[in-house]
């Protein structure tokens, strides 16, 4: 249980990255859409790569090493299905109009921008979406203001609880890896804090509201990786070790979570934020990456 510290670190500054997209939605003249797709695109790389490269190896090498093969091999395979099925889950019990990884048109993020500008109506949100302008939806500004925005910030809030547990889990056996893992989940986190902003704007009218919900619910990933720590404290055996079957079968649903959220949620968020191949030169890049840090730690 070494790095315990340094691992709740990396899950804070994974998770503060959520408040860092908010201010750049406040803050910002106006949303670089081209900068969003790469990064997006780099972070999905980054985990992928190191899903299936790194994390779903430790995983089976853990699992083999206690079930013995094939045993452990099919633990290793079910766990990360597991991670899969978790996060599938909690995505499905979003309505997709709160979901905090669906992108928005940039007439509604120009409210955000600039409080002068014109606020699109129901009816505005609903032909633009008919028309099928990317990212167009429907907000209601009025009736329940407070409910659908704390609702919205819940949504965010079970959605980064699994992603804080990857980082403090990976970053517990492996820094290097952890610090890697929180790199992505950051730029990952960035974009998320400016969708997010959108749907609180419009259900409270306040742009400071706005700010502080998303602000507070990337720090649903510190917490995320507090629950991992008191798991690990339960499943402790003698002298302080986690046993290996538990840290296979943790460390192989962490691999199938991050896939999840790289196929489900970053390229999907990557494309529609980009043109052109904006979206796979982030991704190869973010994989590039990623396998140099690999190699160069060895």
């Amino acid at each position: 249980m070494e790095n315990v510290w340094f691992a709740f670190g990396l899950t804070l500054f994974a998770g503060m990255a959520t408040g860092v997209g908010s201010l750049i939605a406040f803050a910002a003249k106006r949303t670089n859409y081209r900068f969003l797709s790469v990064s997006t695109g780099f972070s999905a790389g980054v985990m992928l790569y190191v899903s299936f490269v790194e994390i779903f190896h430790k995983g089976s090498s853990a699992l083999v090493e206690a079930y013995g093969d094939p045993a452990g091999h099919w633990v290793n395979a079910g766990s990360f299905f597991a991670g899969m099925l978790l996060i599938g889950l909690i995505d499905n019990l979003i309505p997709s109009s709160e979901n905090p990884h669906e992108t928005h048109s940039e007439a509604e993020e120009a409210p955000l921008h600039d409080p002068r500008a014109h606020i699109p109506t129901a009816k505005e949100c609903r032909e633009a979406a008919a028309a099928g302008v990317p990212g167009a939806h429907e907000h209601i500004r009025k009736g329940k203001l407070m409910r659908m925005g704390l609702f919205t910030a819940l949504a965010i809030t079970i959605h980064n609880f699994p992603e804080g547990l990857a980082t403090f889990l990976a970053a517990l056996n492996d820094p290097g890896l952890g610090v890697a893992i929180a790199v992505a989940l950051a730029l990952h986190n960035i974009p998320e804090g400016i969708s997010v902003s959108v749907p609180i704007f419009y259900a409270t009218g306040d742009r400071r509201k706005a700010f502080i919900y998303s602000f507070l619910s990337g720090l649903a990933e510190p917490v995320g990786a507090l629950a991992g720590y008191f798991g690990l404290l339960f499943f402790l055996g003698e002298g302080g070790v986690v046993p290996p079957q538990v840290m296979g079968a943790l460390f192989a649903g962490v691999a199938g979570i991050m896939v999840y959220i790289s196929v489900d949620e970053l390229l999907p968020a990557s494309r529609a934020y980009g043109k052109g191949h904006d979206s796979i030169f982030g991704l190869v890049a973010g994989m590039a990456v990623m396998a140099l840090s690999l190699l160069l730690m060895r």
